[in-house]
């Protein structure tokens, strides 16, 4: 009788802590794969030029932690922080600073700018943010009309282009920095009967897109920048970064990506020492889409 109430008693205390274990939404690793915290890595942060987030982008907790990261930096660098995102492209620059410097209403900006379809939940608040704050906002990403091209054409398709329309890109020519990542992903997604040159093409298109990223940045940074992306844009100091670098040479970088791992107690080693710090999210997190 008394070893079974042990049993029993057994049984409650340890169903209990299961049920009472910590439900983590995100975990902080450093580029080895140390948990670290917060204010650590704004420490870090802070010290940078240009700081990448690479982000999932229909991740919650990206979008919440890039607000924070964002809002902290400002109340750290104030005027001499601007803020750039692949989610808006050159050609929309005139209209969303008309939105930033009050010319023109939500609606009308809604309307007349390619905003991404997850805008409302994921990225208005720290366009708001840098609106009520007077941050310049720089819209960094190609338009997608001439990755398209490329996509189709290569970049010879780029020389039809008007002098005006090349305004919108980085210089030509792009003396192309080959991203081994970049062509594996894309051939890993190949439709049957695809060829090489086809792959080539997309990531060359990609290319374009990290160039002219690299490009904006190196055109408008003052003191600080911090820049919002895909993490595939940034991720081992590759994609934009490579470009940046070629721009203008010697500036202070770091990088945060964002992961999904099953379990977030501790990093997945072959995503160590892709960024300086990562956020590591449970792969059953809700997403925005």
């Amino acid at each position: 009788m008394k070893i079974g109430m042990i049993i029993i008693l057994w049984f409650c205390l340890t169903g209990g802590l299961v049920v009472a274990q910590e439900k983590r939404a995100y975990t902080l690793f450093d580029a080895d794969g140390q948990e670290t915290d917060y204010a650590h890595m704004m420490s870090v942060l802070g010290e940078q030029q240009v700081v990448f987030i690479g982000e999932i982008h229909n991740c919650p907790i990206a979008h919440w932690m890039e607000y924070e990261i964002v809002r902290d930096l400002y109340a750290l660098h104030k005027d001499r922080l601007m803020i750039g995102a692949e989610m808006f492209e050159r050609d929309d620059q005139l209209v969303l600073d008309e939105y930033l410097s009050g010319l023109i209403t939500a609606e009308r900006f809604t309307k007349e700018a390619k905003l991404w379809p997850n805008y409302p939940t994921d990225y208005k608040k720290i366009v708001e943010f840098a609106k009520t704050n007077r941050i310049p906002f720089v819209a960094t990403n190609v338009p997608r009309r001439y990755a398209a091209m490329v996509s189709r054409g290569g970049f010879g398709a780029l020389e039809q282009l008007s002098e005006e329309a090349k305004n919108y890109i980085a210089p030509l020519p792009l003396n192309y920095v080959r991203n081994e990542g970049v062509e594996t992903y894309f051939r890993s997604m190949e439709m049957p009967g695809a060829k090489k040159e086809d792959t080539e093409k997309l990531a060359k298109a990609q290319a374009l897109k990290d160039a002219t990223m690299g490009w904006s940045i190196a055109q408008n940074i003052g003191s600080y920048f911090v820049h919002l992306n895909g993490s595939f844009h940034s991720a081992n100091q590759a994609g934009i970064i490579t470009y940046l670098n070629r721009y203008r040479p010697g500036l202070k970088i770091a990088t945060v990506e964002v992961v999904r791992q099953e379990k977030t107690d501790k990093l997945d080693k072959d995503v160590m020492r892709k960024a300086d710090f990562y956020i590591c999210v449970p792969t059953d997190m809700t997403t925005t889409y």
